[in-house]
């Protein structure tokens, strides 16, 4: 028999758009592949309609969390299970993206590292463990926290957040249910509703691919916004490997229409800094003096180029 606890869990759960179950697709293990296919591409087509929904909120968002980074604060992701890894993904990618320090993005999942791997029984269960790895990184005034939950009830998001909030943090919830307790509890709520999974209560399905497009825009127009991109080249690029190199100079090259021999000459004077070979090759100036002109423009290359121009 259910525990009360056990009882109002299951009555909670009955009531989200997530977990709702649908009947039409009661015999879908009896369809060919291809049937089961084509239905599940035709579920994810709608994904993206549900974001556009939630644009002006987004963006919104977005601008909120740039202008506390441009102060020199973190973007924090929070989450378990699906969620809580997606969040660590894309924290992950943007230092080699962006040239970020891994300390400005950080992607928190319930369990720790283990969990990105495999289930840690209880984890996301503790808005005490969201509120201690929050305190473990010290959490402030300058920071944003976004918790991310598909159902917009999991305890671990919503206990990042009041914490956050409560530590004079931005808050960001972003889920997959309308009127969630993950919204109410943060200033910025992000619901996309993606409407009930293939499989049942599966939100690694619809509900994570909306996440992973909400978190895309979160992390990539914000670091637009700080200046990290140049139109759309990553001109903030780490070139830690083979590829990224070539990719460096490929940039350098598509933003100032330079021969390879003055690409190779600009980013030997800057260390392999793309922005700042940019820089010295439309500007003219030399390695130390576009150190200093991008430093001068918080590493806008724009503003250092009008900087430049008006010199």
């Amino acid at each position: 028999m259910d525990s009360p606890a056990h009882a109002e869990l299951r009555a909670e759960l009955a009531t989200l758009t997530t977990e709702a179950f649908r009947p039409e697709l009661a015999d879908i293990d009896r369809l060919p592949t291809l049937d089961i296919a084509k239905i599940m591409n035709g579920e994810d087509a709608t994904v993206a309609t549900a974001v556009a929904a939630r644009l002006p909120g987004i963006a919104e968002a977005i601008d909120a969390i740039a202008a506390r980074m441009a102060g020199g604060g973190r973007l924090v992701y929070a989450g378990a299970g699906t969620a809580g890894r997606l969040g660590v993904l894309d924290a992950s990618e943007c230092p080699p993206t962006f040239n970020t320090d891994p300390a400005q993005v950080v992607g928190l999942i319930a369990g720790g590292a283990p969990a990105l791997v495999t289930a840690v029984e209880g984890a996301e269960d503790s808005r005490e463990l969201a509120a201690g790895d929050l305190r473990a990184i010290g959490i402030g005034p300058a920071d944003t926290v976004v918790g991310v939950s598909a159902s917009g009830r999991t305890p671990y998001a919503l206990g990042a957040v009041t914490h956050a909030r409560a530590a004079g943090a931005l808050t960001v919830g972003l889920s997959c249910n309308a009127g969630s307790p993950l919204g109410a509890a943060a200033e910025h709520a992000i619901e996309v509703v993606v409407g009930p999974e293939l499989l049942t209560g599966s939100t690694r399905l619809k509900a994570g691919t909306a996440q992973k497009l909400v978190l895309n825009m979160l992390s990539t127009i914000t670091m637009i916004r700080l200046g990290k991109t140049y139109g759309n080249l990553m001109v903030d690029v780490r070139a830690s490997n083979d590829k990224l190199r070539a990719r460096s100079r490929h940039i350098v090259a598509l933003a100032t229409g330079a021969s390879d021999a003055e690409t190779e000459a600009a980013l030997a004077e800057t260390g392999g800094e793309v922005k700042n070979a940019i820089l010295v090759v439309l500007g003219g100036v030399d390695g130390p003096t576009a150190a200093r002109l991008l430093e001068e423009s918080a590493g806008h290359l724009r503003t250092a180029l009008r900087a430049v121009a008006g010199g």
